[in-house]
């Protein structure tokens, strides 16, 4: 009757003993087909707010590790400076505005000053022509009476008339060339003054330089005085708040960041040795060292292609850097795998930096299926 119930015994402690065999087999089993580890961190675009202008804020109205919307107003830099500016400018708009009219004005008045002086011109020309051809007549006519005088078929009175006709004739030319040689220096000046203004005035319309000057000038005093009021680009969280009413900003110096709520994923780093288990798509099953019995789950996105060399580097003499190492002991590398979260429990609040425990499920990259989550996510941590 002992030895039954010895046997007994050693049969129920062999049972167990066997179980549990068994359950170490299936969890290494399941330890060499899915690959996990607890190096993750929670990652998110970290968005570094920097000021366009300079200048003290005069409007905080934002906590540090508040919660904003896109948009909201961040700080205020004091405007008053910047609306001078603004002011300044479009003054100077309308005053070069006022300008390019006036020298339109003044070139519509040179044209016409030209077109005046070219008529002038052509008039003074028909005029030197007409002399000309009068003075012509008369030489050849006291030529002839000349002849005429010498043979006694005119008197000399008749003649002193022809010459007398001549003589005003002549400076009757002379007075149409000397008029049409100031027509011309005329005409020269107007055309001398008619491109000044032209060059002056530039080009018409919105393609004037000094009106585009202008108005890009315009255009960045509005722009600066816009810039006075920083709001925040994405939804998020704001971090690293050590701004104060009275503090000066610096044109493109990071001020605050901002940490956008809809970027959130997980950096796992798996050890090189499992990274040809690891397919992007596979499911992912994740617990966070801060909700170790909340599960999240996932989806492998990608695969890092590179890490950074720790040995090998250049020294101080531009030689190699080499780390003595012992030859039967080799660290397998880390490689890092983003994971993009699928489902997370809601009472669940992600923190960039916070520790990750990661559990890749191989062999679900083509499975449409949500798989289910681990009896015991604590055994992930």
């Amino acid at each position: 009757m002992k030895a039954l119930k010895r046997s007994y015994k050693l049969a129920i402690t062999g049972t167990i003993i066997g179980l549990a065999i068994l359950a170490f087999v299936f969890k290494f089993y399941a330890y060499l087909q899915n690959p996990w580890t607890r190096d993750g961190q929670v990652r998110a675009n970290v968005i570094q707010i920097a000021t366009r202008v300079s200048g003290p804020i005069v409007d905080l109205p934002i906590l540090d590790n508040q919660a904003v919307s896109a948009g909201q107003l961040l700080f205020q830099i004091d405007p008053r400076t910047f609306k001078a500016t603004y002011t300044q400018k479009k003054a100077d708009l309308d005053q070069t505005i006022d300008q390019l009219n006036a020298l339109e004005k003044e070139r519509e008045a040179a044209v016409a000053n030209v077109s005046q002086y070219r008529s002038s011109v052509e008039q003074a020309n028909s005029e030197v022509r007409s002399s000309l051809a009068t003075l012509r007549n008369i030489k050849a006519n006291l030529e002839r009476n000349r002849k005429l005088l010498k043979d006694g078929f005119v008197t000399q009175r008749t003649f002193d008339q022809i010459e007398k006709s001549y003589i005003v004739a002549l400076a009757s030319a002379e007075q149409a060339e000397a008029g049409l040689a100031q027509s011309k220096a005329a005409l020269v000046e107007a055309q001398a003054s008619l491109a000044q203004v032209v060059a002056t005035l530039g080009a018409k319309g919105e393609e004037n330089a000094q009106l585009r000057s202008a108005r890009a000038a315009l255009r960045t005093a509005e722009l600066n005085l816009a810039f006075t009021q920083v709001a925040a680009p994405v939804t998020g969280f704001v971090t690293n708040l050590n701004l104060r009413l009275g503090s000066q900003t610096v044109e493109n110096e990071p001020a605050l960041a901002l940490v956008d709520s809809s970027s959130f994923w997980i950096d796992a780093y798996f050890p090189e040795t499992k990274i040809r288990r690891i397919k992007i798509g596979d499911k992912v099953v994740m617990t966070l060292m801060a909700y170790p019995h909340e599960v999240v789950l996932g989806q492998v996105e990608s695969i890092g292609w590179g890490i950074s060399q720790s040995d090998g580097s250049t020294g101080s003499d531009l030689l190699p850097n080499i780390s003595p190492t012992f030859e039967w002991i080799r660290l397998a590398q880390r490689i890092p795998v983003r994971v993009k979260i699928m489902e997370m429990p809601k009472d669940v609040q992600l923190r960039v930096g916070t520790t990750v425990s990661v559990l890749v499920l191989t062999g679900t990259a083509s499975s449409s299926e949500t798989p289910d989550a681990p009896p015991a996510p604590l055994l992930l941590q």
